[in-house]
């Protein structure tokens, strides 16, 4: 992998290049599942935090949590979610596109004055389509696309995951750019393509 594979997983469908990456310890937490999916969920997270040489915390000083993650069946739940509407002031716009879409997963950044991540809101509905993936995917999935801002695009066509010997798990290369972005030399958000040349050089595996 080299900067003109790395660029595209950044470059947004308007053109514009950015990465960010976390500025805090990850505390997430998961509603609409049974507590042994919410401990797989928190568990994929452990791992990729582990991976990226990030960190995982049971508070965040100012949020409480986060990382939330919603699992529902139709959209229109998430308005009759307490407070929801508060942490996501544009919920009602959200809903109505995702509906609209026929959409089964959308993802919300919130960034700090620096620009780094400091929260994210996942929302799945459980389709047809959701409810085929293993649940050791979807939870390494979901983990791998809250790490980074990736672009909106990024996984439209292709899967940061991959299987070996019958499990899920992360692809090498994908797991390198990740590692690449928390370099603690590397900015904690980047507007511009040159930055993919940085990523492309601490890359430890084979182009």
């Amino acid at each position: 992998m080299n900067a003109s594979d790395i660029e595209p997983l950044f470059t947004r469908a308007d053109g514009s290049y950015l990465s960010a990456r976390w500025g805090r310890p990850i505390v997430p937490v998961v509603f609409g599942v049974e507590d042994d999916t919410v401990a797989l969920l928190k568990g994929a997270f452990e791992v990729v935090c582990l991976m990226a040489g990030h960190r995982m915390d049971e508070l965040d000083a100012e949020l409480g949590v986060n990382v939330m993650m919603l699992f529902c069946r139709d959209w229109d739940e998430l308005t009759g979610v307490p407070d929801l509407d508060r942490l996501v002031p544009e919920l009602g716009d959200v809903v109505t596109r995702l509906i609209k879409a026929d959409a089964n997963q959308y993802r919300i950044f919130r960034f700090d004055e620096d620009g780094a991540i400091k929260a994210c809101f996942i929302f799945l509905r459980m389709d047809a389509a959701l409810e085929q993936v293993p649940a050791e995917a979807l939870a390494l999935g979901q983990a791998v696309q809250a790490i980074v801002l990736w672009s909106d695009v990024a996984f439209n066509s292709t899967t940061p995951l991959a299987m070996a010997d019958g499990k899920t798990v992360l692809r090498p290369d994908i797991a390198e750019v990740i590692r690449a972005v928390y370099d603690p030399v590397m900015p904690a958000v980047a507007q511009d393509a040159s930055h993919a040349l940085r990523l492309a050089a601490r890359l430890q595996v084979p182009s």
